[in-house]
This record gives C-alpha cells, sequence and structure tokens, in this order.
C-alpha cells in the first residue's frame, strides 16, 4: 500500500502530465487551422494579383513557372473541359482531366473555392484554392496550392519545445510534490510520535505540526482526547488509592473489633464455666456471675450496633433515631467501659446533668471516638468536661500541627505515624458527619507537643 506524500506525488504527476498532453493535442489542432486559414488568405490574394495581369500574359505555361519561382507556390490553369493548359510542377501531359476535382467544380459556383486533399502524385496534403477567370474570352480556373507539409514542420518545432517547457514542468512538479511530501511526512511523523508517547502514558508530550491546516486540526482533537485521558488516568489513580486505603481501613476496623470482642465473649465464657462446673455456688455469687453475663452482652450489642453504625456511615445510609437521655450518664458509662480497656490510665470527668434529644447510638459513637483517640495519642490522664451544653474531650499528648488541623477530619485521612486503632474505627471524619446530622460541629484546638481539645456543642439538641 502506497503512503500518502507517495499517492501524492504520483497523482500530481498524473495531472501534470495529462494536462500538458491535452495541451499539446489543442495546440496541434489550433496551429494547423490557424496556419490553413493565414494560408487561404494568402492563396486568395495571390490569385487576385493574377488575375490583374492575366490578359497580358500569351504563354501560360511560361507564367505558371515565373510564379511558381518567385512564390513557391504550384500553379495550375485548366480549361473549361477540365484539361490542364499549364502547369508549374509536372508536365502538363501526363496529368488527369480535373473537370470533376472537387475545387474546380465549386469555383464554378463560388467566388473561391478550397480544399485540402492528399496528393497522390506528390504524396503530400495540399491545400488547393481556385477561381474562375475569363481568359480571352475563354472560360478558364486558376488554381493555386501550397504544400502543408510547412504546417507539421512548425508543429513539430513547436512540439519540441513544448517537450522542452515539459520536461522542464515535470522537474518543477516534481521538486515542488517533493517539498511537500517532506512536508506531510514531517506533520505526520509529529503525530505518530506523539501518539507513541500517548501509548506509553506521557500525557506530557508535545505535538507541533508546521505546515498543513487539517494536520493541526487533527492534532488539537488529539491534545483535548490527552486531557481527557490524563484526567481519567488522574481519577483512576485517586479512586484505587482510596480503594487501597478503605481496604487498609477496613483490616483496622475488622482487628479493632476482634480486639474489642475479645474481653466481653472471655468474661462471658469464664463465668458461665465457672457455673457449669461449680452447681452448688451460692447463690448471690451466681446472680453476680449472671449480671456480669448479661452486662458483658449487653456491651457486645452495643458494639454489633456501633459496627452497623460505622457501616452505613461509610456508605452515607443512615437514619436517625431520637430520644431523650442524660449525656452526664451516657459519659459516665462510656468511661466505666473504656476504663476496663485502658486499665492504667485515669479519664475524669466533670460533667452535670445535661438531657438532650439525639441519637444516643451515634453520640455514644462519637465520645468514644473521642475519648479512645485522646487516651492513645496521650501519656497522661484525659479530661472529660460536660458544661453549658458544650462536651470538650482535653488531653496532655502530642498534639496536632497546624498545617494538619484542616485535613484530619476528612474522609480518609491520617496524620503520619498515627494509626487508625480507635474504638470500631469510625474516625474524625464519620464522627465531624454525626454531629452535622445533628446541627453541630466538631471544633478542635492543638497545639504540637503541647495537647488537643476536642468540643461541640448540644445547644440545638438541648432544644428539643
Amino acid at each position: 500500500m502506497l503512503k500518502i506524500h507517495q499517492v501524492f506525488i504520483l497523482k500530481f504527476l498524473l495531472l501534470i502530465v495529462g494536462t500538458l498532453f491535452v495541451t499539446t493535442l489543442i495546440s496541434y489542432m489550433a496551429l494547423k487551422s490557424i496556419i490553413i486559414d493565414h494560408n487561404k488568405k494568402y492563396l486568395q490574394n495571390t490569385i487576385s494579383l493574377i488575375s490583374l495581369e492575366l490578359d497580358a500574359i500569351d504563354d501560360l505555361e511560361a507564367y505558371a513557372l515565373t510564379v511558381n519561382k518567385m512564390t513557391a507556390l504550384r500553379v495550375t490553369f485548366v480549361d473549361s473541359d477540365g484539361v490542364v493548359i499549364a502547369e508549374s510542377n509536372l508536365d502538363k501531359k501526363y496529368m488527369d482531366n480535373h473537370a470533376n476535382r472537387w475545387e474546380i467544380m465549386q469555383a464554378s459556383e463560388k467566388n473561391f473555392s478550397y480544399v485540402t486533399r492528399y496528393s497522390q502524385t506528390l504524396q503530400v496534403d495540399f491545400l488547393y484554392v481556385a477561381k474562375k477567370y475569363l481568359y480571352r474570352e475563354k472560360r478558364i480556373y486558376v488554381r493555386l496550392s501550397m504544400s502543408l507539409e510547412q504546417v507539421m514542420s512548425d508543429f513539430y518545432s513547436l512540439w519540441v519545445k513544448l517537450l522542452f517547457l515539459f520536461f522542464l514542468v515535470i522537474l518543477l512538479a516534481f521538486y515542488a510534490s517533493k517539498k511537500m511530501s517532506e512536508k506531510i511526512v514531517y506533520d505526520i511523523k509529529q503525530i505518530t510520535n506523539f501518539l507513541d508517547e500517548i501509548s506509553n502514558k506521557n500525557y506530557n508530550a508535545v505535538v507541533k505540526t508546521k505546515y498543513f491546516y487539517e494536520f493541526l486540526q487533527i492534532s488539537l482533537k488529539l491534545k483535548n482526547l490527552v486531557k481527557k485521558l490524563s484526567s481519567r488516568e488522574k481519577q483512576k489513580r485517586k479512586y484505587t488509592a482510596k480503594l487501597r486505603l478503605m481496604n487498609r481501613q477496613r483490616n483496622d476496623i475488622l482487628s479493632a473489633i476482634s480486639h474489642e470482642f475479645k474481653n466481653p465473649i472471655a468474661s462471658i465464657m469464664g463465668y458461665a464455666q465457672t457455673l457449669q462446673e461449680d452447681l452448688d455456688v451460692d447463690l448471690k455469687i451466681r446472680e453476680k456471675f449472671l449480671g456480669k453475663i448479661s452486662s458483658n452482652g449487653e456491651k457486645i450489642s452495643k458494639m454489633l450496633d456501633r459496627l452497623a453504625l460505622s457501616v452505613k456511615l461509610e456508605n452515607n445510609d443512615l437514619d436517625i433515631s431520637l430520644s431523650k437521655f442524660d449525656m452526664k450518664l451516657l459519659c459516665e458509662e462510656i468511661i466505666s467501659n473504656l476504663a476496663l480497656k485502658y486499665r492504667e490510665r485515669e479519664i475524669n470527668l466533670e460533667a452535670s446533668k445535661t438531657v438532650i434529644k439525639a441519637d444516643k447510638t451515634m453520640i455514644e459513637l462519637v465520645i468514644i471516638n473521642l475519648i479512645d483517640n485522646a487516651l492513645k495519642y496521650s501519656e497522661d490522664d484525659v479530661l472529660v468536661i460536660l458544661k453549658d451544653d458544650i462536651l470538650s474531650v482535653k488531653d496532655s499528648g502530642i498534639g496536632i500541627e497546624e498545617e494538619h488541623l484542616d485535613k484530619v477530619i476528612s474522609k480518609f485521612y491520617r496524620v503520619k505515624k498515627n494509626s487508625w486503632d480507635n474504638s470500631m474505627g469510625i474516625g474524625l471524619a464519620m464522627v465531624s458527619y454525626i454531629l452535622k446530622m445533628h446541627n453541630s460541629k466538631l471544633e478542635i484546638n492543638s497545639k504540637f507537643t503541647e495537647g488537643s481539645i476536642f468540643s461541640f456543642s448540644l445547644k440545638e439538641m438541648s432544644k428539643k
């Protein structure tokens, strides 16, 4: 298959050759017509001059030779019967009767008669012009003729010149098409190189077409396409990174669930096993053990509720279940449960009775998350303050650098070296989301190496 620049060169040359061929043919026909018309007039004028002195001529044969010598024209005198009475180029004795010759027949009816005919005698095309005259009271015909060989000679001379011009045009056309072909190849190469770079995912590649508007349009469309591909590639990378982070965090959640469930399950199994092995255990001890089993069962139930809630939060598929409860009692219950997990840590509470209307499970998750974070990222005591419809969790831990303050509530964001290991691992992003659903907002005041205070308002929840 030919390349585009080869097809261009071939068709361009064929067009030039065809044009010159047609031009040559038309020029031949036009030249021949022009020369014949010119010679017709020339022969007419010569016959008119001959007729002026014809009456004074006694020897037509000698006169025909004189005219031929002076004009190089063939001169023939024919009588009314068609017999040649004088001839400048041939012996009249051997010439046929001319009564049936076209030019003689037409001369009887017209002023001048014309015909172009191949002469068998001289074997060349001749132009004949004849005219009828009254010579000494006898009708005769004066016929002049000239060879058309000169027409072909003039044409061949012109054709040689045209042929030279033809080859010159061919060379120029070849040079022009070669240069144009090089430009086409350059632009095509730029586009193919650009496509190669894009296939290797180099979306910063540059395409520079220089010569043709069509290739410029193609390059612009390719650039727009590459922008879209680059954007999709970035979105794909972000989505892949997000999926990886989600998978890691889900694994962290499962790890946290496993850790959280171990203690209450172990307690239930231990108390139940003791009751099974000692059927005569004291009634008060039995009731105490059964109470512990029930308490740990409730704890597992709440863990499952928190797990279900975290999944719904993750999927943005959550409905609020409002109920009235005392925030002080809820904080005491949460602190009591976390104390079992962090036995060597102290969680202090400064609170007064505060009744609100909210989703208890969600608010519980918020408080657990804030206290759990404070315990993990500090070594000193943690203080929970419930005052003036504001709940605050204060720690003296490592704090958060200022550059991270606006980002810690972003979904899946994690300050470096801080792993997601809090209770059920819902994260500050989910805390912020829950508070927003309750018309509240998480406020963070932190100084790096000094500690942090996480707080939120209960005013809107207290009005309900």
